[in-house]
Order: C-alpha cells, then sequence, then structure tokens
C-alpha cells in the first residue's frame, strides 16, 4: 500500500494549482497527482481563449460586482452568488499570481497584461496567451511542481474511491504500462477530474474526458449536481467538432448563414456574436433547423454556418488567434484570411459535478460533508456557472478553486493520522474486474457500443429537449447498458492495454449518460443550456433550485437543493 498526506486524481490546473498550495504550505508534506495521461497533456492544456479578472487595464469603469453580475445573470440565476463572489473578488489576485510563476500573458504596449471582450462579459476583462492560454498556465504550473516536491503517477487509470463510514480514505489505481494495481492510502482525497465531452458524439474535449471522477463518485454512493446543464460551444469547427475559441469573435469575428446575413442580431441585438454560448448555440441551431444553414459546397440548407474573419485582416488574425487559424487550415482546408470557417455547435463543457461547498469539501447531501473528500475545477460544482457558463470563467474557476481547495485540504490535514484501511478486498476485487474484462467472450466492441451511447446521447440530449425525445433516449441507454455487458476485447495482455483502459472508461460514460438524462427529464422548465421545446419557459416559482442525482443501477434517485441567492434577485434574462 502507498501512503500519502493528499493524493489528488487529475494533472490538469485545478488539480495542480491545488497541489501547488499544499506544497507550499508545507514542504514536509507528500502530496501526490495521479493522472491517466502526463499532467502536459492534461485537457486544460487546450483552453484557449482566456480568464477573465477585473485588473481594469483596458476599462477602468469594470468591477468584480460587474463581474458578479454577468456571471450570475450568464448562469441564467443558478449560480450560488456566494461562491461567485469568491470567484470574481479573488480573479485579479490569482492573475497576478500566475505572473509571478513566470506565465507569459498577452501584453498591451504599455506592458501591462492585455484584455479582450468575451461572450456575456460587459466589460473587456478576459486575460489572455494569444489563443492558447490553457497551455502557457498549465506549462508553468507542472514546472513549479517538480520544483515543490510533488509527487507525479502519470498514466495511472484510477478505478475506485475508497469510501468507508462517510470517510474517503484512499484510491485503487492501475498502472497502464504493466497492469500493475495499487492501493493508495491518504488523509485527504480530491478529485479534478475534468469534464465528460466524449458522452456525446461531437464534441471540444479530447479522448480522455469521459467522467471517471463523476461516476466513481456516483458508484460511491454520492450526488451529483445539477448535471443536466451541458454546454454547447457555439463554434466547433465542421465536421470535426475541435474548438474555434471565442477569442475569435472577441477580435470582432462574424457569424453569417446561407443568405449571408449577420443572424445574431435577430437573437441578441445588443451582444451580437458575443452573446453568451447557450443563447448563440440555439441560434445557429434554429438557423440551420430553417433551411438557412450552409453545405460544403456553398448552397443553402446545410448542417452549419460560417465564422467570417475576413474583414479582421491577416496582421490581426495571425497576431491574435494564430491557433485558430491553424486548426482550420490543418484540418479542414479553410484559410481563415481568404475563407469564412464552416462551423456549428459542439458539445464543451459540464457545468454540473460533484457538488462541494466553497472550501471545495465534498458534499454528501444537501446539508451533509464528506470526511476528507475535496474536488475543483471541471469535475466539480461549487456552482459559479448555474445554468450556463460564460466564456473564460473555467480557467478563473480552475485557478481560483483549485488554490482555494489546496489551502482547505492543507488545514484540514493537519494534526490528522492516516486511516485505518485493510487494502485487501480492494486489491482482490480490482484484479478480479481487471481479468473477467480480459476473459470475456462477449459479442460487441467496444467502439461499436461507445459509438451507439454518443449518437444515443446526441440525438436525445441536444441542444433542443423534449420529455417524449429524453424517454426514447433513456429506453435506448438502457438496451445499450446490456449490450456493453457483453464486449469482447482483443488484445489480453496486460503491458499498454489501451483497450482495457476504454472498456472502463466506458462504464463511466454510461452512468453520467444515464445520470444526465435523468436529471434533464425531472426539470421541466428551460434555463441557461437546457432548453425543453415542451416546457420554454423558465420555471423561478418550482425549478430554482439545483438537482443532486444519487445515481443507482436500478434508477436515479433525485433530490434538490437550494440556490444561495446573496447579491443579485433573478430577473428576466436579455441581452
Amino acid at each position: 500500500m502507498l501512503d500519502h498526506d493528499v493524493i489528488i486524481v487529475g494533472g490538469g490546473l485545478a488539480g495542480s494549482r491545488a497541489a501547488l498550495e499544499i506544497a507550499q504550505s508545507n514542504p514536509n508534506l507528500s502530496v501526490a497527482i495521479v493522472a491517466k495521461t502526463h499532467p502536459i497533456r492534461s485537457h486544460s492544456v487546450a483552453a484557449q481563449g482566456g480568464m477573465a479578472a477585473t485588473l481594469k487595464n483596458v476599462d477602468e469603469t469594470d468591477t468584480w460586482e460587474a463581474h458578479a453580475f454577468d456571471t450570475v445573470k450568464g448562469s441564467d440565476y443558478l449560480a450560488d452568488q456566494d461562491a461567485v463572489e469568491i470567484l470574481t473578488r479573488e480573479a485579479p489576485d490569482v492573475v497576478i499570481d500566475l505572473e509571478h510563476m513566470g506565465v507569459l500573458f498577452s501584453r498591451l504596449p504599455d506592458g501591462r497584461i492585455a484584455q479582450r471582450a468575451f461572450g456575456g462579459h460587459s466589460h473587456n476583462r478576459t486575460c489572455y496567451a494569444a489563443d492558447k492560454t490553457g497551455h502557457a498556465i498549465l506549462h508553468e504550473l507542472v514546472n513549479n511542481l517538480k520544483r515543490n516536491g510533488v509527487k507525479v503517477y502519470d498514466e495511472w487509470y484510477v478505478m475506485r474511491l475508497i469510501l468507508e463510514e462517510g470517510q474517503a480514505k484512499g484510491l485503487v489505481m492501475y498502472r497502464i504500462l504493466d497492469g500493475q494495481i495499487e492501493i493508495v492510502r491518504a488523509k485527504a482525497v480530491m478529485f479534478a477530474t475534468g469534464g465528460y465531452g466524449r458522452a456525446f458524439n461531437t464534441t471540444s474535449n479530447d479522448y480522455a474526458s469521459t467522467g471517471d471522477g463523476l461516476a466513481m463518485t456516483a458508484i460511491a454512493g454520492l450526488p451529483l449536481e445539477d448535471m443536466e446543464f451541458v454546454q454547447f460551444h457555439p463554434t466547433g469547427l465542421y465536421p470535426v467538432g475541435v474548438l474555434i475559441s471565442e477569442a475569435v469573435r472577441g477580435e470582432g469575428a462574424y457569424l453569417i448563414n446561407s443568405e449571408g446575413d449577420r443572424f445574431m442580431a435577430t437573437y441578441a441585438p445588443s451582444r451580437m456574436e458575443l452573446a453568451p454560448r447557450d443563447i448563440t448555440s440555439r441560434a445557429i441551431t434554429r438557423e440551420i433547423r430553417a433551411g438557412r444553414g450552409i453545405h460544403l459546397d456553398g448552397r443553402a440548407g446545410g448542417p452549419f454556418v460560417y465564422l467570417d474573419l475576413r474583414h479582421m485582416g491577416k496582421e490581426k488574425i495571425m497576431s491574435r488567434v494564430p491557433f485558430c487559424w491553424e486548426e482550420a487550415h490543418r484540418l479542414v482546408g479553410v484559410d481563415a484570411v481568404t475563407q469564412p470557417m464552416p462551423v456549428r455547435p459542439t458539445i464543451h463543457y459540464s457545468m454540473g459535478g460533484i457538488p462541494t461547498n466553497t472550501d471545495g469539501q465534498v458534499r454528501s447531501s444537501a446539508e451533509g460533508l464528506v470526511e476528507g473528500f475535496f474536488a475543483a475545477g471541471e469535475a466539480a460544482c461549487v456552482s459559479v456557472h448555474g445554468a450556463n457558463r460564460l466564456g473564460s470563467n473555467s480557467l478563473l474557476e480552475c485557478v481560483v478553486y483549485g488554490r482555494r481547495t489546496g489551502r482547505a485540504i492543507a488545514q484540514y490535514i493537519q494534526n490528522r493520522k492516516l486511516p485505518d484501511l485493510d487494502e485487501a478486498p480492494y486489491r482482490q476485487q480490482a484484479q478480479q474486474q481487471m481479468q473477467a474484462l480480459l476473459d470475456q467472450p462477449g459479442q460487441y466492441r467496444i467502439a461499436q457500443i461507445r459509438q451507439a451511447f454518443q449518437d444515443c446521447m446526441t440525438d436525445y440530449c441536444g441542444v433542443f429537449r423534449t420529455e417524449d425525445l429524453m424517454r426514447q433516449g433513456l429506453d435506448q441507454l438502457q438496451t445499450i447498458r446490456q449490450q456493453a455487458q457483453n464486449i469482447y476485447l482483443d488484445d489480453k495482455a496486460k503491458n499498454w492495454n489501451t483497450e482495457l483502459i476504454e472498456a472502463l472508461e466506458l462504464q463511466s460514460l454510461l452512468i453520467v449518460g444515464e445520470v444526465i438524462l435523468s436529471s434533464a427529464i425531472q426539470r421541466k422548465e428551460s434555463r441557461g443550456a437546457h432548453c425543453r421545446e415542451d416546457y420554454p419557459d423558465r420555471d423561478d416559482t418550482n425549478c430554482l433550485q439545483h438537482t443532486l442525482a444519487y445515481y443507482s443501477p436500478a434508477e436515479v434517485d433525485i433530490r434538490h437543493m437550494p440556490v444561495s441567492i446573496t447579491l443579485f434577485q433573478p430577473q428576466e434574462r436579455k441581452y
């Protein structure tokens, strides 16, 4: 059995920032990160646009209160306002903190950190490093992990959270290299495992975003919060689904339909292309439905619209959004200097997740907390995003709540001893589970089942939803779940068996998918990213509350938790 004071699952921004905070608080602590990829390959590295903070370098009239209001309004009033206040008050401090670590932010001519416009924000407050902001931040954090002696188990897959008597005691993990199984015991366990975009068939998320942390939490009998709120990013590059950052619209790009109209004037006249993501995604989907989409040969009636950068000019495109130009050129052969980019909504972000308080401690219910268990980043739901996240608030959440959760853990483990734990049954169960997958004679390939599942989620729980549609999806999901019990693996070896990892990830995805659909069926209103055609209005009387979903193989049990309203009373959301 391996022992650490703290074990953190996930090597992205939230996990790395928390690890760094704990290690710096006390160099004698044994802090470890375990990740199924190398930390530098975490999905945080793909974050392009930037992070919001009221530095006032471009707009001196900006305030944390304005940032908080934009965030709460963007969330369709479902965000917890105490958590939003912490996020927006601490934002300038964490940006300066990152700069002191060595993060190379883009600059204004006078040398101060540059800030640009972003959807749903009323001021230019998004700090950025060209269009590779996540990359710039994560590299510095990982360098600092090494400097501060954090142990990194990279390319280990975590199979199970060990939760006994309401206390998190450790993990079961599997080394992808050679199949070795280890039990890790710790005074505190933190999940920073990211999102689950791979539950859908078109996503900006990388292949590792399979919701493992959320599934392990659900299997342990703990709730998942607000899982019905899944963000579509308006501008996924068609047909590959790769993200074209909101930074492109922040720099002045237009959305146009087959008739050449800037159609956002119809849907959000005051903000145009910089409306929040849920509104923009629905607008694009409506244009495509109305026959004003575009085909690859330029004809009307196709499956995408254009994102037009041509008026911006080559110099601005290449200096401000070079990576987006490169992606379009490399993946679909479009030169954005002279041609518009084909785009359509793509699954991008999970607003819901593992429920936590503002110190990152995981909730067991609306009132209870789990001993020794913490979470932060996209995997968590402290609910700063509510029903819809504003662009450039996710990197901010990872760093603010990563740092804050790290501080809380450092306090929590003081004077605590390692928990009592019998590792034998956990090791035996893990070995049996792996062997059973290798020996299974089944009739289905993993890819076949995964594709059927992703298509089911996309078709029945997409941008627009109805009860009838989602119930059909849930029925189909049960069939797919039965088939998933009957998969076979071609690779029977223990060494670097990626098929084995895919089989475990498929189980995670199926659990997450069922929780999303069950949560979405019970929310009988339209709010933020959850848009029901059978309930088109927001219903504050009956639905201004968080969903807490408890998973079991038989059914998902839905309960509720009140929203924290401390700053702004809910009002109609117009742009």
